[in-house]
């Protein structure tokens, strides 16, 4: 079942392009509850190739946020994680739990991934039709 949450015209992913650092927060809008506190945009083709590569884990409400793609694989890594799939507008179009090493996840209407530590979606009530934004410190 879809939630409303409120709408924007700004694109979803617009307060982070250009950006490197975490300064970024992820809401859902339909819960007020932060996804994310930390951001890390991997919009080309180096931080994306990277991706959680070499990592350990995710530390709880730090997220990568992949674009544009609809699709992930978690080759190499040694971790399950959460994927959120998400619309341009930021509207939830797909869901992942627990995705361990060596698979991939599709999101056919999805324009980007938001990789997340596993047992984030169901701790912080994630759903299909919740509505995303994204906020900065600026």
């Amino acid at each position: 079942m879809r939630r409303k949450g409120s709408s924007s015209s700004r694109p979803f992913l617009h307060p982070i392009i250009g950006r490197s650092n975490g300064d970024a927060m992820i809401l859902n809008e339909c819960t007020g509850v932060p996804v994310a506190t930390t951001v890390e945009p991997a919009f080309d083709s180096e931080t994306r190739r990277r991706g959680l590569l070499g990592r350990e884990g995710l530390s709880r409400r730090h997220a990568i946020v992949i674009a544009p793609t609809n699709a992930i694989h978690t080759w190499f890594m040694r971790f399950a994680i959460d994927v959120v799939f998400a619309a341009r507008d930021g509207t939830v179009v797909g869901l992942r739990r627990a995705l361990r090493p060596w698979r991939i996840a599709v999101a056919p209407r999805a324009f980007c991934a938001i990789e997340l530590a596993a047992g984030s979606i169901d701790r912080d009530a994630i759903a299909l039709g919740d509505r995303l934004s994204i906020t900065t410190g600026d």
